[in-house]
C-alpha cells in the first residue's frame, strides 16, 4: 500500500487501533468475529485490518472451520518473542 513507510500503530486510525486491541484480548478471530466484539461496521474492520497487515501487525490465515472465512491473529514483535533480552543485556 502506497504511503505506509514507516509508519506504526500511533499513526494508524483509531478504528485500527481498536481491531489491534480486540484482537490482543481475544486472540485470533474472523472478520465477523471482529466485527461482532469492536461493534464497528464490516466495512471499517476490513480497512482497519488492511491498515494493520500493511505495516505487518496482523496475519491472515485460512480460517479451516469456514473456508470462506479468514482468520486475523497478531504477529509476535521479535522482541517481545525472545523475552526482549537483545536490548537489555547487549552490554
Amino acid at each position: 500500500m502506497a504511503g505506509t513507510d514507516g509508519e506504526s500503530l500511533d499513526d494508524l486510525p483509531p478504528s485500527a487501533k481498536l481491531v489491534f486491541k480486540v484482537l490482543e484480548y481475544n486472540g485470533p478471530l474472523t472478520q465477523k468475529g471482529i466485527v461482532e466484539e469492536s461493534m464497528l461496521s464490516a466495512r471499517t474492520v476490513r480497512y482497519a485490518l488492511e491498515r494493520l497487515e500493511g505495516i505487518g501487525i496482523v496475519d491472515e490465515d485460512v480460517y479451516f472451520a469456514d473456508a470462506r472465512q479468514n482468520l486475523y491473529e497478531l504477529t509476535e514483535p521479535k522482541a517481545e518473542a525472545d523475552g526482549g533480552t537483545e536490548a537489555c543485556c547487549a552490554e
